[in-house]
């Protein structure tokens, strides 16, 4: 008889108080290399004048008075103003209505009753990693919605935590569609790309054939080392007789039918009048679009836009929707007493995900207060530009670099503030396009992404880890890295190699997009 293998979960330090530890170190730090003058020097580009600034980033000691100032003046409005609780308790708002309706388990039985574990962990990794066209909220939704999916399977919810928070990170440089983040990124390629080629431009399909390779290759892989690795590694999941009692189902019943068929037709009226207002040139469609952007993805997801400010809330009147009319056609919610208590369905023993939450989101900022991120950066930045390196030598520097940066700056779009300026050129000045740099620079990032506290997202993976812990003792930092690990490697690895593949073969990237000039 096989014995069970099974990473060791025993902890010396709650991981609240592993964020505490880890700010007073941070603080300390921050000091030291003040007085070290830990700096970095880069040149900006200037896109009027279309020229470099010399920009310096350095160190912010918080190992002072004013350093203290800062953390004690700023750490109630940190946490109230971080965006992660807000959206979170709002999405929570709607998945508690779907789950205490009964329409969540019910829908899932339906959907995954004759499905195999393989495809229904396949399904589950590849929609989260197409979900990154709407940048960061699958983080706050999908992390408990595959949780409850393995759940109501009767499986270990860690399971589903792990997996879509390792889909969700490691697929977060590869979009299939054009994406905001894409579009932001092409606005900072394309001018630093005129310092050398004037003409330059990319367009919106040119790195559409490696993105769909990566994605495929990318889910199969996240898939198959969950199913082989994680779910056998993992402590073992026992479920209480509540909640047997909760997951059990039956045969589908009339009142479910028509709860279901109620729920149906309401969210598609309600689809239905969103895309209508996002399309444009239609009779008095396309209101939910942002005229002052040019490109489409823009209007839709660009700053300001409706949706960027409103989706999360687009997205919780769904499940609301779904959840809402299924109680009213299954009779599970009867009266608005009921509803009001369905609503905060989910946020029962929140408490110490809010706990988890204040200690991470202060972290996080005395973090970037130091700027210690940024100034490692502009060096990895001016290691790149100093090397030296030509052809493939100079891509394996950048994955690895973008690897390392996104450590420290998570934000796409802070490191490549700091990198295309420096980047693009030198990869132009040996013949390497400038979306192919742009698609390294976002492969690197997916093998780190998950494997760092300063992500704003870990937080919300950490605290649903520990929400589903049945170990006498609280899951540790360490341990949720330790999940993470297995797929950072096994996808950094994947991805270099697809890009080494690519640069040998001198594959097109896709329509108009090259790797060489």
């Amino acid at each position: 008889m096989k014995r069970r293998k099974k990473i060791k979960t025993h902890v010396k330090l709650h991981p609240v108080m592993t964020f505490i530890v880890i700010c007073f170190i941070v603080v300390i730090i921050s000091g030291i290399l003040k007085l070290l003058n830990f700096s970095g020097t880069y040149n900006a580009l200037n896109t009027l004048r279309m020229d470099y600034t010399s920009t310096t980033e350095s160190v912010t000691s918080l190992l002072n008075l004013r350093g203290i100032k800062y953390v004690f003046s700023n750490t109630v409005s940190n946490f109230a103003n971080f965006t992660v609780l807000s959206h979170l308790i709002i999405v929570l708002l709607g998945i508690g209505v779907m789950e205490y309706s009964g329409f969540l388990k019910v829908a899932i039985e339906l959907l995954t009753k004759r499905a195999k574990k393989y495809s229904i962990t396949f399904v589950i990794v590849l929609i989260c990693v197409l979900a990154s066209i709407t940048d960061n909220l699958p983080f706050i939704a999908f992390i408990p919605l595959s949780a409850l999916i393995f759940k109501y399977g009767k499986r270990n919810p860690n399971i589903g935590i792990i997996a879509s928070f390792a889909a969700l990170t490691c697929g977060y440089g590869l979009s299939l569609f054009f994406t905001g983040i894409d579009s932001a990124l092409t606005k900072m390629t394309v001018p630093a790309s005129h310092i050398i080629m004037p003409e330059y431009s990319i367009s919106q399909f040119s790195m559409i054939l490696i993105m769909l390779i990566s994605i495929i290759v990318v889910s199969i892989a996240i898939t198959l080392l969950t199913e082989n690795y994680i779910a056998r590694v993992i402590p073992k999941y026992e479920f209480s007789e509540d909640e047997l009692e909760q997951i059990e189902t039956g045969e589908l019943t009339k009142p479910q039918l028509r709860g279901l068929i109620l729920a149906l037709l309401g969210s598609v009226a309600y689809l239905l009048i969103f895309i209508y207002n996002i399309i444009p040139g239609l009779p008095f469609s396309g209101n939910f679009l942002n005229y002052s952007e040019a490109m489409y993805i823009d209007k839709l997801f660009g700053a300001n836009s409706f949706f960027a400010d409103g989706f999360v809330f687009i997205v919780t009147m769904l499940f609301i929707i779904w959840g809402l009319l299924y109680g009213i056609g299954a009779k599970t919610i009867k009266n608005n007493r009921e509803f009001v208590d369905a609503l905060g369905y989910s946020l029962n023993g929140i408490g110490k995900t809010l706990v988890f939450i204040f200690a991470g989101a202060t972290f996080i900022s005395i973090f970037k207060q130091t700027n210690i991120g940024n100034v490692v950066v502009v060096l990895l930045s001016n290691l790149i530009v100093n090397s030296h390196f030509t052809g493939l030598a100079l891509v394996i520097l950048l994955f690895l670099a973008s690897a390392v940066a996104t450590i420290f700056v998570p934000s796409t779009l802070n490191k490549w503030v700091i990198m295309s300026s420096q980047v693009v050129p030198t990869f132009l000045n040996v013949g390497i396009s400038a979306e192919f740099t742009q698609v390294v620079f976002r492969f690197g990032e997916c093998m780190t992404l998950g494997l760092t506290p300063v992500f704003a997202y870990y937080i919300v993976y950490l605290a649903y880890l520990e929400r589903y812990n049945k170990n006498e003792k609280s899951m540790s930092i360490w341990t949720s890295f330790k999940y993470q690990i297995p797929y950072s490697l096994c996808i950094g690895g994947l991805l270099l190699a697809i890009i080494i593949l690519w640069y040998i073969i001198s594959l097109p990237l896709g329509f108009g997009g090259h790797i060489n000039i």
